[in-house]
């Protein structure tokens, strides 16, 4: 039988600085929104999530509402 030779891992902080060059490399990478496409979603997220609170707010009410005619 051949004997193998095992290969022995690099380091833990030289694994961690490897992994921290990889993933600079992949960040340097990323395309990044202008300001003006970042305010205009933000501003697309305000008004559905506004939607969405008046909308559950007046069904909570609503329900509440008949609740109370039901029992009272």
């Amino acid at each position: 039988m051949a004997t193998q030779t095992k290969k022995k891992k690099p380091g833990l902080f030289k694994r961690m600085g490897a992994w921290l060059g990889r993933s600079w490399a992949e960040f340097r990478k990323v395309t990044w929104p202008s300001a003006g496409t970042v305010f205009k979603n933000l501003g697309i997220v305000l008004v559905v999530v506004l939607f969405f609170l008046i909308t559950i707010g007046l069904a909570d009410w609503l329900f509440s509402w008949l609740l109370g005619l039901l029992v009272g």
